[in-house]
């Protein structure tokens, strides 16, 4: 039954986006199906989004598709075999798109369809703005790290659960086993970032992978450099990454340079020797002087300014998500997780997302009467509780512009209740990144018992949810938003759906003109315009 959902699924998207045909790459993370399109023209992007199951669309290196955790996994094997198909049933050219006037829709005022546009639109603006050689790098990292997300959090479940048992003393004869379950990958992670970091720069993976194996392997405790002895795993990450990129390198001048009659024994050869040379007489040395710094640079802002950091560090996460900037945070989070067991940042940004459910919690109720931005609210919240924001935020907050930055104070308060107890000694960390909201809590860990853990992380969560809902309450909206907003009629809503959206006691005051921006600056362009006529049933004037 569930393999026939996920194909039904996969079986409306695929005709929405261009056909097979029209169909290049396709991959997943997290909660996205990633395509690589031939032509973004044949792309139906309103009819996808209204597809049961699709939370949203992102339009980025790859065209995005937002299915959530979990699903996303399901839905993408499914997605490939159909499109396998459709090639091999109809090799023909890609569909015609269809002409832009067919079946255009009457005049109507702002809808949460129309509202998800324009936060595909500011993506998209800001990504050709920013599509720097320094964002661009930082995109490879991210691919790098991305595909251990999995791996990092079945790993980091375990260890939870395994820690929780050797605590209550129960099942003594099965916690080792759990405890080598939750530590294997961890102590093989190096491995695996040198072959996807091979893979990401244009090398023999297996290669990036053989050279950061040496950083593991215990025997280089043997090894003396600058007058200490080398231990297994020092440099970690940064140092697999280091070894697997000068790989690359020294893989490529051996297939400019080397024979073809000898390039099967020579470069890979001189690959391994050079690469792991420099990486163990240097680059193991410089990663773990990094990797340490890092460590204590990210104890000493916690401990010393940790109110201040959490509440920079969860106001500016979404932004810096917006400037492709967060992908940096990645390598960071994996090296404390390598070196401390987990790392403190994570649920401090994880507020930013806490922030966004209480904003869309007072766009819900500010906006009674726009029923179909009310719907989309509702089908996206439960993803949104769990840590998935995207649907809240390229089709709520961010088309909306004020809103987004009073849901950015509701992360920065919550990051600031957890950094404030990271100052009085009870720091809170994750096992693993990628999951936040309430999907973080199995993977809570820190310097205290996991009672208070639970306890500050709940807080900071309870923090960022009200502190969003009063900030875009009171101050989300200007007069001119309110009355486009609240004037939304929806031809498809049922009867007992209209009842829903309450009429408001008074009449909306009187909106500012329509040429001049918002009270919050925002252009004319990207805010809701004016309605071209009043609901059938207006609010009694006052």
């Amino acid at each position: 039954m569930a393999e026939n959902k996920n194909r039904a699924l996969a079986a409306a998207i695929l005709p929405l986006v261009g056909g097979a045909a029209n169909v290049t790459t396709v991959v997943h993370c997290m909660t996205r199906l990633r395509l690589g399109l031939a032509d973004r023209s044949l792309v139906q992007d309103e009819a996808l989004k209204a597809v049961p199951g699709v939370m949203g669309v992102v339009e980025d290196d790859t065209y995005q598709i937002v299915l959530g955790p979990g699903t996303v996994a399901r839905v993408t094997p499914e997605f490939e075999a159909l499109v396998e198909e459709e090639r091999a049933a109809t090799p023909a050219p890609a569909p015609q798109p269809v002409p832009a006037t067919a079946g255009a829709p009457e005049p109507h005022p702002v809808t949460a369809e129309e509202l998800a546009a324009r936060g595909a639109e500011i993506k998209a603006e800001r990504k050709a703005r920013n599509a720097t050689p320094l964002k661009l790098f930082l995109r490879r990292i991210a691919n790098i790290f991305v595909p251990l997300i999995p791996a990092l959090i079945g790993c980091g479940i375990i260890a939870g659960v395994n820690g929780l048992l050797m605590n209550l003393g129960w099942a003594p004869g099965v916690t080792p086993a759990l405890g080598a379950l939750a530590s294997g990958f961890m102590a093989l992670i190096a491995v695996f970032v040198g072959y996807n970091t091979a893979k990401e720069f244009g090398g023999t993976p297996i290669l990036g992978g053989a050279v950061a194996s040496i950083i593991v392997f215990p025997g280089i405790g043997d090894v003396e450099v600058f007058g200490s002895q080398l231990s297994p795993g020092q440099g970690g990450v940064l140092g697999a990454l280091g070894a697997a990129v000068l790989a690359v390198y020294v893989e490529r001048w051996c297939r400019r340079w080397v024979p073809e009659a000898v390039d099967v024994l020579v470069t890979p050869t001189v690959t391994v020797l050079v690469s792991g040379l420099v990486t163990v007489f240097g680059l193991m040395f410089v990663a773990g002087q990094i990797a340490s710094g890092i460590g204590t640079g990210a104890d000493w802002l916690l401990e010393n300014t940790g109110a201040f950091a959490g509440f920079v560090l969860g106001g500016l996460f979404l932004p810096l998500v917006m400037l492709g900037l967060h992908q940096a945070l990645i390598p960071i989070h994996t090296t404390l997780i390598e070196s401390q067991g987990y790392t403190a940042l994570l649920p401090i940004l994880a507020m930013a997302g806490a922030g966004q459910v209480g904003c869309a919690v007072a766009v819900y109720l500010r906006l009674r009467r726009n029923a179909s931005l009310r719907r989309t609210i509702r089908s996206a919240m439960p993803a949104g509780i769990l840590g998935v924001g995207e649907p809240l935020i390229y089709g709520v907050s961010l088309p909306l512009g004020r809103p987004f930055i009073t849901a950015c104070v509701g992360g920065a308060a919550g990051g600031a209740f957890i950094g404030a107890f990271s100052m009085l000694g009870d720091t809170v960390g994750s096992t693993a990144i990628g999951p936040s909201g309430w999907a973080l809590f199995p993977l809570l860990a820190g310097n205290q018992s996991l009672g208070l853990l639970i306890a500050v992380y709940g807080g900071g969560l309870l923090t960022g949810y009200l502190v969003g809902f009063l900030a875009t309450y009171f101050f989300g909206f200007s007069k001119q938003m309110l009355t486009d907003l609240n004037a939304d009629v929806d031809a498809g809503e049922s009867g007992e759906a209209r009842a829903e959206a309450e009429p408001t006691d008074a009449a909306p005051e009187a909106p500012d003109s329509p040429d001049a921006p918002d009270a919050s600056g925002t252009p004319g362009d990207l805010r809701p315009g004016t309605p071209p006529a009043p609901a059938p049933a207006p609010a009694p004037s006052s």
